[in-house]
């Protein structure tokens, strides 16, 4: 433990450094703390001598930037997926500030659904996972997975309405395993 208090004292500085160099402000103190949280888990992999301790701590904080960056990609593709609903009345050639208002309210959108239908949609359109494999992180059967990944759909979309978005889906925009059912 007092080992550990040094370690922590001596190195939090450079660490939060690091990861301000390859994240943004806010995500930097996150990976910091998250890579003394590991450290902590790993105390028992904490090399012997001093001198090495910091690039250890630079190998955890390596792997926890990464992961940050994996969820930062995750998210966007998330965005465009969603995006990827045809809004009405919206011209092909439209300008940026139009995207950010539309990521907006997708977004807010998102946020007004449950956390059990948000956690739905993310799964299986932020981390790309099938019905199947859904169905194996919420521990129920495909069948069920795919009835909660439809619900969850159609309540986003009755949100979207609610938040005056108009949108039209077609089938194209329907994923292949919710509308065939597949697992």
């Amino acid at each position: 433990m007092a080992r550990f208090t040094r370690l922590f004292d001596a190195c939090y500085e450079r660490v939060l450094r690091y990861a301000a160099r390859r994240v943004d402000g806010d995500s930097a103190a996150d990976v910091a703390a998250e890579t003394f949280v590991v450290a902590w888990r790993k105390i028992g992999d904490l090399p012997a001598r001093d001198d090495e301790a910091l690039p250890w701590l630079y190998g955890i904080a390596r792997r926890v930037v990464a992961n940050e960056q994996r969820r930062g990609r995750r998210s966007q593709r998330l965005m465009s997926r969603l995006m990827s609903i045809s809004w009405a009345g919206r011209d092909a050639a439209r300008d940026h500030a139009e995207d950010a208002v539309a990521t907006s309210g997708l977004e807010q959108a998102l946020r007004r659904l449950s956390p059990q239908d948000q956690e739905v949609l993310r799964l299986i359109g932020w981390e790309d996972l099938s019905i199947s494999h859904a169905a194996l992180v919420l521990e129920c059967s495909p069948a069920t997975m795919a009835v909660r990944a439809q619900r969850a759909r159609q309540r986003f979309l009755a949100v979207l309405g609610d938040l005056k978005v108009e949108t039209s889906v077609g089938a194209a925009d329907v994923p292949s395993a919710v509308k065939e059912g597949k697992s």
